[in-house]
């Protein structure tokens, strides 16, 4: 089991996220236990798009919106050097707040997103290297 903290308007909550053998995805919150259905013919999850994105760790790298959403806030500023785990910017979607991290340490080369855009999945948010 995976534990995630995900927000949920402005309330955290921890969760533990399970795959069983048939395939379903069971999300634990508190005594609560939510059944997900996911296709598997789909693309790759954000989930994986992010674990894809940390395991490379050479020259120039962008990172993109994992799902559709407002940018909420810009916390790093092109040029910038950050630390792998920190965050960069907060993707509001479905309500929730979602932070996108540094996948490793890295210099901001430029960033292509401001305050309020609206992001599709896969847009580049910003190439760091």
């Amino acid at each position: 089991m995976e534990e995630l903290v995900v927000k949920v308007d402005g309330m955290e909550y921890h969760v533990f996220v399970e795959e069983t053998e048939e395939g379903k995805i069971l999300v634990h919150c508190g005594s609560d236990v939510y059944e997900v259905e996911t296709k598997k013919d789909a693309e790759p999850s954000a989930i994986e798009r992010i674990h894809k994105k940390q395991a490379s760790d050479e020259g120039k790298q962008e990172i993109t919106a994992p799902l559709p959403g407002i940018i909420y806030e810009v916390k790093a500023k092109e040029g910038s050097e950050v630390k792998q785990g920190q965050s960069l910017f907060t993707l509001m979607a479905m309500k929730m707040e979602n932070d996108i991290t540094a996948p490793r340490d890295c210099i901001m080369k430029e960033i292509k997103i401001k305050k309020n855009d609206n992001v599709n999945r896969g847009d580049v948010l910003a190439v760091i290297e």
